[in-house]
C-alpha cells in the first residue's frame, strides 16, 4: 500500500494519497488545498485516482476537489447526510476569506456499511457524526482514517453549525472499539494509534 500525507492550506489538512502499489489505483482523501502539488506526486508516481473522498465537507478538506476532479476525472464520494455541508463549502470559505469554486456534484453518496475498494484494497466506511452530520471515517489494511473525529490527543470542534457533541461521544466511542495497533491518520496534526488514544486522549475519560 502506497500512503502520502500531504498536509495543504492555510488549516494545515493532512490530504492522504492513497494506491495499490501494483495496480496504480488510487484515492484522494480530503483535498482540501494545494491541488498543484496533490497532482506532482499523483503524476511522479504514476497513480490512476479512482475517487475523491471527503471525510466531511468542510472548505478545508474539500477546497480542492473541483481541480482534483478536472485532471483525473475520478469519482466525488461524500456521505449523504454531508450534502449541504459540502455544497456550501465555497459560501464557508468566502466567509473565512478564501476563495473557493462551486462543489462539482458527487458521483457517489454513500452510508454506512459500504465500502471503497482501490485495487485489491478495501475500506470501510464508518459513519462518525459529532463534527458535522455527514462525517465518515474510512478503516481498512490497519489504518483508520478518521478526517475531524479524532486526532492525536483531542476530538474535532463541534461549536460550528450543525456540530453535535452527544453524536461525537458515540463516534469516539466506536472508534476506541477497534484493535489497539490501528493506525490513526486524522484530518489535523500527527499520526497516532486506536491504543495511544485510549490512554492518553483528553477526551478519552469524559467520552468513554
Amino acid at each position: 500500500m502506497f500512503i502520502r500525507d500531504i498536509v495543504v492550506g492555510p488549516l494545515q489538512v493532512n490530504c492522504y494519497i492513497i494506491a495499490d502499489e501494483v495496480s496504480k489505483k488510487t484515492m484522494v482523501v480530503d483535498p482540501g488545498d494545494e491541488p498543484d502539488m496533490i497532482m506532482d506526486i499523483i503524476k511522479q508516481n504514476n497513480l490512476t485516482v479512482e475517487y475523491i473522498v471527503c471525510t466531511h465537507g468542510h472548505f478545508d478538506h474539500a477546497g480542492a476537489v473541483a481541480d482534483i476532479k478536472r485532471e483525473t476525472g475520478a469519482k466525488v464520494v461524500v456521505h449523504k447526510d454531508e450534502l449541504q455541508i459540502y455544497n456550501s463549502a465555497k459560501d464557508m470559505g468566502a466567509f473565512w476569506g478564501f476563495e473557493l469554486e462551486e462543489q462539482p456534484e458527487p458521483d457517489m453518496l454513500i452510508e454506512e456499511d459500504t465500502s471503497i475498494r482501490v485495487g485489491e484494497l478495501y475500506f470501510d466506511i464508518f459513519h462518525s457524526p459529532g463534527h458535522s452530520p455527514g462525517g465518515i471515517c474510512l478503516y481498512g489494511n490497519g489504518i483508520i482514517i478518521t478526517g475531524d473525529t479524532l486526532f492525536a490527543d483531542s476530538v474535532g470542534r463541534t461549536d460550528l453549525p450543525y456540530g453535535d457533541i452527544e453524536k461525537l461521544k458515540h463516534s469516539f466511542r466506536r472508534l476506541m472499539a477497534l484493535p489497539e495497533s490501528t493506525k490513526v491518520l486524522p484530518g489535523h496534526g500527527p499520526v497516532t494509534t486506536i491504543g495511544k488514544e485510549k490512554r492518553d486522549n483528553l477526551f478519552s475519560e469524559e467520552f468513554l
